[in-house]
């Protein structure tokens, strides 16, 4: 009699996080059944059987991602999303185009680092994060929106970097290596723009 696997069990045996299987089943990729409570349940030997003759783990190509990532991150902002942001409401028109293209160099010295294995990676962290901290210190942001402001992008990127490695089905350890690579990378740019900030501030 064929096993019965819960969500998280059907993503041990395709090696995939739990997400990823819950986005293929409601996208009908993957063969499923809902019991009457409405859970998921998957068969062992149709999951066997699809990851056999579906399941192609690949590299996605950098310039291939760039163009998904970039088209995800368009649609968060066109929603609205920015707009309801705080910080972003105490902004005039001019300051926030200036926002939306640190947004645009944030995207591309990410994108950069992931293309270049990270190759210059503390200059350009460094260039990113002092970019973010004149903007705020400019637009009279204090430090907590200057933070705030940095975070939105990189949490809509890095939200849109992992849909299109789940879309592509890229293995579990590929996917978790590239995105403790870019925490580190972003976690030093806000480094910089704290300790930019903070001698923008006393320079006063």
């Amino acid at each position: 009699m064929d096993k019965w696997l819960s969500l998280s069990a059907a993503a041990k045996v395709l090696g995939v996080h739990p997400s990823t299987v819950r986005l293929w089943s409601d996208k009908g990729i993957l063969p499923v059944h809902k019991t009457q409570g409405g859970h998921r349940r998957y068969k062992q030997g149709e999951i066997s059987l699809w990851a056999e003759t579906n399941q192609k783990p690949h590299q996605i190509e950098p310039e291939r991602m760039m163009q998904e990532v970039s088209k995800n991150v368009r649609l968060q902002i066109s929603e609205g999303h920015l707009q309801a942001e705080t910080w972003y409401q105490k902004l005039d028109e001019d300051a926030r185009i200036q926002y939306r293209l640190s947004g645009r160099s944030l995207f591309h010295g990410l994108m950069n680092y992931v293309a270049t294995n990270g190759a210059d990676a503390a200059n350009e962290a460094y260039a990113i994060g002092y970019e973010y901290a004149s903007r705020a210190h400019r637009y009279s942001l204090n430090y907590v929106d200057a933070v705030r402001a940095f975070l939105f992008f990189r949490n809509t990127l890095i939200n849109s970097v992992i849909k299109v490695y789940q879309e592509a089905n890229v293995p579990s350890g590929q996917t978790a290596e590239t995105f403790g690579r870019m925490y580190a990378f972003t976690d030093d740019i806000l480094v910089s723009l704290l300790q930019t900030f903070q001698t923008l501030n006393s320079s006063r």
